[in-house]
């Protein structure tokens, strides 16, 4: 598989559109997109009379590392679908980061991103290294979401005084409404159920020795 480049130097590219400025990437480094990394460094609406978008990315080669069961495992995995995804792979931190594009990649987010999240699980069960996979910028998105619903509920059971025990979610999930929700004064939190979906129970600390 491959890991960025810190040491490669960078280029920056402008086009209407992301497909374009790869392309232009592309044909500049002489390399397939499947060997260089890049970043999104803005995305703008320009005004010339009349609208027009223009977006700027910075683009790197990659370096080569040794094939990893985890990356040969997903390969074979995509070369069976009849779809256009494709992926860049970063490690920071001990951490495998599968960035997910591509034509077809809004089929990983249908049903709150049931498909990414099962492919981060599965590629779990495989790698040496813990795996968290991404596509148009979802987790940011679901954390925030998350958060704010979880506070929500915090203060409602805080004002209340009566628990409130969520929805099954999977252990992301769960771990973004335990942070959240232990942030408002007074209220805790605990998973409760067995398996990999599990509910998490949002009750005041008063409750704690009942």
């Amino acid at each position: 598989m491959e890991k960025e480049e810190k040491n490669s130097p960078k280029h920056e590219f402008k086009g209407r559109n992301l497909e374009e400025v790869i392309d232009l990437a592309e044909h500049t480094l002489k390399l397939p997109r499947s060997q260089f990394n890049y970043e999104i460094v803005t995305e703008k609406t320009k005004l010339f009379g009349r609208k027009s978008k223009e977006i700027v990315i910075r683009a790197w080669p990659k370096k080569e590392l040794e094939e990893t069961p985890v990356a040969e495992f997903l390969d074979k995995l995509l070369s069976r679908f009849p779809l256009d995804i494709k992926y860049q792979v970063k490690i920071e931190n001990d951490m495998i980061y599968f960035i997910f594009e591509g034509k077809d990649k809004y089929l990983l987010l249908r049903k709150d991103g049931s498909l990414l999240l099962a492919f981060q699980h599965l590629l779990n069960k495989i790698s040496p290294q813990k795996v968290q996979t991404d596509c148009d910028f979802y987790r940011k998105r679901k954390e925030r979401e998350l958060s704010q619903y979880a506070q929500h509920i915090a203060r409602h059971v805080h004002e209340t005084g009566n628990n409130e025990i969520l929805d099954l979610m999977n252990p992301y999930e769960r771990r973004l409404i335990h942070i959240a929700a232990n942030q408002i004064p007074g209220i805790t939190t605990e998973s409760i159920g067995e398996g990999f979906l599990k509910r998490v129970n949002i009750y005041p600390l008063k409750n704690q020795n009942k």
